[in-house]
């Protein structure tokens, strides 16, 4: 357990550390002084200053910080007092409201990239994984107190499902990763019977607890057998990767508007400390399968964790960076500086909704630990 722990650590550290250089570099690009370039967060183990950066090796080695100047302005304003608030033309505060937007989009920017890096590597490396046909049996027949819509529809047992939404689907496997990202819809599904091909649209249920969606069949597990996944030419792995981080972003997206429609929230949401375990059983798990399915485990978590970190730190809420880009593009449109206690005022609302998600993250983490316990 300790080197799980350790490994998902080291992964989520580097997660971090890519956001962080985000920021980086685009402060530098837009001319703001950045003091101080930490790897790892806490106590400070090592640092050399070069080229006016203090460049830091901490403690933790959970990603790492970018302190730029004029971070702290607007709470030296209000522990002062001041209406308005004094910013260098070098700071965080000090430049054009676009160049701060900028800053702060950077670093949810750079989790895309490390979203688009890892489809691609995929795409280039390949991977093999063990998975039954597309050749399906209705679950109700093995678990007759569950629904199923394929059976509703008018799907049968030993139909093949070959197409779904005019995606081709070669294996369970595939049949089940597209399924889980479509709940409560309508689709268009197309099946092999007798070498007939019929079409049937099927509403899809939703899995309270995680949000996913349920067709309501299951594999035909003596079709099991280890399959290659697709490999792609460097050139045509760009085309596939960005396919891939776009159907990351949607699914993503459905995933987080699931939790308005009646999910678990406690069950669905993870916090940091399943995500780190998760993280290092994948590191495992996946490397003891061999190192081209090890790499492909890790980079497909490492792309869900980057994207989640992309779309939430652009929410437009106070305290994420999405707060920092939205209050620069008012005063950028507006023409006005915005005060230091209206930003106070605001932020109360950031702290809330992240005191919130601490909550939910919490409840995430003593769940997934007691199912753990459980099974056991």
């Amino acid at each position: 357990m300790i080197l799980k722990i350790i490994y998902g650590l080291i992964i989520l550290g580097i997660i971090v550390f890519i956001h962080e250089l985000g920021h980086f570099i685009a402060a530098l690009v837009c001319k703001v002084k950045v003091e101080a370039f930490s790897i790892g967060m806490g106590p400070v183990l090592i640092h050399k200053t070069f080229k006016n950066i203090d460049w830091r090796i901490s403690l933790f080695p959970l990603g790492g910080y970018c302190a730029m100047k004029g971070e702290k302005d607007i709470q030296e304003a209000l522990e002062n007092d001041e209406e308005t608030f004094y910013a260098d033309n070098d700071s965080l505060y000090g430049v054009h409201p676009l160049k701060t937007a900028l800053i702060g989009f950077a670093g949810p920017f750079f989790n895309l990239l490390l979203t688009f890096f890892s489809f691609y590597v995929i795409a280039v490396t390949g991977f093999t994984y063990w998975s039954a046909s597309n050749q399906i049996q209705i679950a109700t027949e093995i678990f007759p107190e569950i629904s199923s819509p394929a059976k509703d529809a008018g799907i049968l047992t030993g139909d093949k499902i070959i197409k779904i939404n005019n995606e081709e689907i070669n294996d369970f496997y595939e049949l089940y990763g597209f399924i889980a990202v479509h709940p409560d819809e309508d689709l268009n599904v197309t099946v092999l019977r007798d070498n007939e091909i019929l079409e049937y649209k099927v509403h899809t249920l939703m899995d309270k607890n995680s949000g996913s969606g349920k067709l309501g069949v299951v594999s035909l597990p003596q079709t099991a057998k280890l399959r290659e996944a697709k490999r792609y030419n460097p050139l045509s792995a760009l085309k596939q990767s960005f396919k891939e981080t776009i159907k990351m972003i949607k699914a993503t997206l459905k995933g987080i508007a699931s939790l308005f429609k009646g999910v678990k929230i406690t069950s669905a949401v993870s916090g940091p400390a399943s995500i780190t375990t998760m993280l290092g059983d994948t590191v495992q798990s996946g490397f003891s399968a061999g190192l081209r399915n090890g790499i492909t485990s890790v980079l497909n978590f490492v792309a869900l964790i980057s994207i989640s970190l992309f779309i939430m730190n652009l929410l437009p809420v106070p305290v994420l960076d999405g707060g920092l880009i939205f209050l620069s593009l008012i005063e950028a449109i507006f023409k006005i500086r915005i005060s230091p206690k209206v930003r106070y005022r605001i932020q109360y609302i950031g702290l809330a909704f992240i005191a919130f998600l601490f909550v939910i993250a919490m409840i995430g983490d003593f769940n997934f630990f007691m199912r753990l316990f459980n099974e056991k």
